[in-house]
């Protein structure tokens, strides 16, 4: 592993659990215990019903891709490994999330079936990304 230079996650209390089960290479998301939504981004209360009886439940880490672009150019030293993929990934449960996709960028398409993979950047930080199906 070598030296990792980009920003890194600084978990909340509501978050904290995500990235404790991407550490151990597991897919996690709230549900919520009273309209059975799946949620992301971690938060306190379901956007949909509004409850606060949320638990994380392991997902299958399949999806497809729902938008991308090729990020070609740094934004700063840190991301000098462009071209990368940056996506909106549906996954098979509902919600999006953005990540980078793990491809050539010239073989990402739209509706392109894809799954979790994990990226530990250091020894205490583990990246969910994502990968061709």
């Amino acid at each position: 592993m070598s030296e990792y230079y980009k920003p890194l996650p600084k978990p909340s209390p509501t978050s904290r659990p995500f990235w404790e089960a991407a550490r151990r290479h597991e897919l996690t998301l709230q549900r919520c215990g009273a309209c059975r939504a799946f949620i992301y981004y971690p938060r306190d209360r379901c956007p949909k019903c509004f409850s606060d009886n949320l638990a994380w439940e392991r997902v299958s880490g399949r999806g497809k891709v729902y938008s991308f672009t090729v990020v070609r150019r740094a934004s700063s030293r840190a991301f000098s490994d462009a071209p990368y993929v940056l996506a909106i990934v549906e996954l098979a449960e509902g919600p999006r999330m953005t990540s980078n996709i793990i491809a050539a960028p010239e073989d990402v398409r739209v509706e392109m079936p894809v799954e979790v993979c994990f990226d530990d950047v250091t020894p205490d930080h583990t990246l969910v990304k994502f990968k061709p199906a």
